[in-house]
């Protein structure tokens, strides 16, 4: 038993160790701590991912009751961008925070908008509505996820994202059928992603256990648009 507990302490000892060593500059121990286990964190979630992680449009060429277009969001630099700026290209809507295990996907996001620049127009919408996991204001968010992540996609303004009156206009949009077509899935957790074609039809959820670089939301950039089962 003696034994049992030193190992212990020492597995415990070596965690704390690590925590130390892994800070990395401009962020708290805790976001160094999740950047760097990240990848564990995705093999874990991936063995109990199921199919509500992927939500698919079954129709691809109906559009929808009001158009997405019509739309606009307040950047964090608090400008009125309208998203008819982005006709003709996909639109990949994300609600992300600072604090979060799945905040290490602000850099793959950046990889994604990277990689397919041609095609794709990457928004990231602040929000505080899970666990208190996006305390910090528009400007220190602007700074971390630049100086952590090298993060130059889109940031809109800190807003709610969930259902209720002061949901962003966007994700209501988003999380309402009677205006996109199909879709009542509004975001389950930090790093929830909503897809928009070129046509301005909403595609695909994607549940924060999938990957932005995933073969899953790849797919579904190519040209033409093409499935990838679940």
């Amino acid at each position: 038993m003696q034994t049992y507990v030193k190992t212990l302490i020492g597995i415990l000892f070596g965690i704390m160790l690590a925590i130390i060593f892994i800070k990395q500059e401009n962020m708290t121990i805790r976001q160094s701590f999740l950047k760097t286990f990240y990848p564990a964190l995705m093999s874990v979630t991936g063995l109990f991912s199921g199919k509500k992680n992927i939500l698919q449009n079954p129709s691809l060429k109906q559009q929808p009751p009001q158009s997405f277009y019509n739309l606009s969001f307040v950047s964090n630099a608090n400008k009125v961008v309208e998203m008819s700026c982005f006709s003709g290209k996909y639109v990949l809507l994300v609600n992300t925070a600072s604090d979060c295990g799945f905040t290490a996907q602000l850099e793959e996001l950046q990889q994604l908008q990277n990689d397919y620049a041609d095609r794709l127009i990457v928004i990231g919408f602040p929000s505080n509505d899970f666990k208190q996991q996006e305390t910090l204001n528009d400007n220190q968010i602007e700074a971390f996820c630049k100086m952590n992540f090298g993060v130059d996609f889109l940031l809109a303004k800190k807003s709610v994202v969930v259902k209720g009156p002061q949901q962003n206009p966007v994700f209501q949009w988003l999380s309402d059928k009677s205006k996109n077509g199909w879709n009542q899935q509004d975001p389950a957790w930090n790093f929830s992603k909503f897809l928009v074609n070129d046509q301005g039809i909403l595609v695909n959820y994607f549940a924060s256990a999938v990957s932005p670089i995933s073969m899953q939301v790849k797919s579904r950039l190519q040209s033409p648009y093409t499935f990838m089962s679940n």
